[in-house]
């Protein structure tokens, strides 16, 4: 009965299944319905500017798009969100761009939470320390790093997901330097989140995964 108890909490907790669980939204630009998790969340301001919700937690009806550059600019370029509206609205020119940076934003801000509950290192030894001991579940290698330090680290990650999404200066804000090339999760609801804000980063920037 426990090791029953013990695999279906598991699988509850599984990623993959919290997912799958989640509201369904339908992305403006493709028609797709995806975990709502997965997608970004636009509102119209009170004077009708469609501002990004990456956070989900603003007020007013909800437009949805893939976590991607390409939807953004063509939910702009065919006025997808004053249909979706049914009204008159302002898209700012670099929409794209604001939302980048909010994500980039929310993906330093949690690496950050994790390196201050003792969730994250960075640095090339305290990283394959970590590797090393079983402890990673999430590899961050920047993508301006150099190709020679981030293939190392990739090889030792083995089957340890390793995104590239963020810059060696967004990496090093979060543990307070000017830069760093690695960093490393241990297995927490906050390295479940660190996958999920990356994974829809890489949509608005080139990534490795």
């Amino acid at each position: 009965m426990t090791v029953m108890v013990a695999a279906k909490r598991d699988e509850q907790d599984d990623p993959a299944t919290l997912e799958a669980q989640a509201p369904m939204r339908r992305c403006l630009a493709t028609g797709e319905s995806r975990p709502r998790t997965a997608m970004i969340r636009f509102v119209l301001s009170p004077d009708g500017t469609v501002v990004p919700d990456v956070a989900g937690r603003l007020p007013g009806r909800g437009m949805w798009l893939s976590p991607n550059r390409v939807h953004i600019n063509t939910a702009a370029k065919k006025n997808l969100f004053a249909r979706a509206a049914r009204r008159s609205v302002s898209v700012p020119p670099d929409l794209a761009d604001k939302v980048e940076a909010l994500l980039a934003k929310r993906c330093v801000d949690t690496l950050s939470l994790a390196r201050r509950a003792g969730q994250a290192v960075a640095g090339f030894e305290k990283v394959k320390g970590w590797l090393a001991g079983g402890r990673a579940v999430l590899v961050l290698c920047a993508r301006d790093g150099a190709p020679g330090g981030v293939g190392k680290i990739r090889a030792l990650a083995g089957s340890v997901p390793a995104v590239s999404v963020l810059e060696t200066a967004e990496i090093g804000r979060a543990f307070g330097r000017d830069s760093a090339v690695h960093a490393v999760l241990a297995a927490g609801g906050l390295a479940e989140r660190m996958k999920a804000e990356t994974a829809r980063l890489a949509g608005l920037r080139s990534a490795v995964a």
